[in-house]
């Protein structure tokens, strides 16, 4: 369930966080796991039209932002 989320982290950067931390657990998932799997899918559905496109042969200068708090993350408390 998680092989096809990890591919599209590559055109749809806001659920790379949420796709990869499930990664993290996918040799033993449990119920909880799984739904929110499935709460990714749902999002996922809900946000079909966007996603970053980039067209062959064109050159792109990309400038991205992010607001990004990771020391309320309560698995491993990683700082900035």
């Amino acid at each position: 369930m998680i092989g096809s989320p990890l591919y599209l982290t590559t055109s749809r950067s806001n659920i790379m966080f949420s796709v990869c931390l499930c990664a993290c657990y996918q040799t033993c998932p449990k119920k909880s796991h799984v739904g929110v799997v499935k709460c990714i899918f749902v999002y996922l559905h809900g946000t079909i039209n966007l996603g970053l496109w980039y067209l062959k042969g064109y050159k792109l200068n990309l400038i991205s932002y992010l607001d990004v708090d990771f020391t309320r993350y309560k698995v491993d408390r990683k700082k900035n």
